[in-house]
């Protein structure tokens, strides 16, 4: 008998209703189940009725500010949620990462890149299959910290320090994985292995958001220009003692990134 798989529930929130439907459409099309809310009041009914897997939420809400309604329902649930926002504004993006977002999606934007960030925030989280997924995402983040993301492993039997060393951190090239100093494993995607990788080989260099895409580019066909934002947040959350006062990787404003800490060879 085939087993029958539950189609991901995703719940769209808008006061457009013909943004609604569109979304509905395409989420439908891509193989996930897609209800429509027009308001906070209606999103919280149908939250209140169903779990669902993902929220796709508008920044604008005419009755109510997503953001306050995306952060009322952070503090309640580990639900995914993509922010919809008209702002392309570094400010706003960084904002929405901070403080509720999961990924975000800037209008306009395509129906693959909707589907793909869909299908990558999907892929942190659930235990079932995503239709249409394709190999381990570097497309979009997910808060590290959520219960999504296993407990590190301890140092294996006989394990000895050797890499790039950065404050307690050690980046091993050879066997492509980052430990701290006492040998306790740090779990990375390989889009995150190779970003921090281009970083510690180059301290102190000024990358632009371009040189670092490339970096990560060849790893997956669905990457965005705005993935690289995304990626830092990752990093600096699981790296940096303080992620709102980076002291690894540091913005420098209207340029890009550069990381700010002297790194040395350790048993190379």
């Amino acid at each position: 008998m085939e087993t029958v798989i539950d189609k991901p529930r995703i719940l769209v929130v808008d006061d457009e209703s013909d943004m609604v439907t569109l979304l509905q459409d395409l989420l439908q099309r891509a193989g996930f189940e897609a209800h429509g809310a027009a308001s906070g009041a209606e999103a919280r009914r149908a939250l209140a009725e169903r779990a669902y897997e993902l929220m796709l939420l508008d920044l604008r809400l005419k009755s109510e500010d997503g953001l306050t309604l995306a952060r009322q329902l952070r503090e309640g649930s580990p639900m995914p949620i993509i922010m919809i926002s008209g702002s392309s504004d570094e400010t706003d993006r960084v904002l929405l990462l901070e403080l509720a977002a999961d990924d975000f999606l800037i209008k306009p934007f395509s129906p693959r890149e909707l589907v793909a960030r869909v299908r990558a925030v999907l892929r942190r989280y659930a235990p079932a299959p995503v239709p249409g997924g394709a190999a381990a995402d570097a497309a979009a983040p997910g808060w590290d910290a959520r219960p999504a993301v296993p407990a590190a492993p301890a140092a294996p039997s006989g394990w000895q320090a050797r890499g790039l060393r950065f404050g307690d951190w050690l980046l091993d090239t050879a066997e492509r994985e980052l430990r701290r100093i006492d040998g306790t494993l740090c779990a990375l995607t390989q889009a995150e292995y190779r970003l921090l990788e281009a970083f510690v080989e180059q301290p102190r260099r000024v990358w632009t958001r371009d040189q670092l895409l490339e970096r990560t580019r060849s790893l997956e066909t669905e990457v965005f220009d705005r993935t690289i934002d995304v990626l830092i947040l990752r990093l600096r959350r699981k790296i940096e003692p303080n992620p709102k006062h980076p002291q690894f990787i540091c913005t420098e404003r209207g340029l890009g990134y550069v990381f700010a800490a002297s790194v040395e060879r350790v048993g190379m």
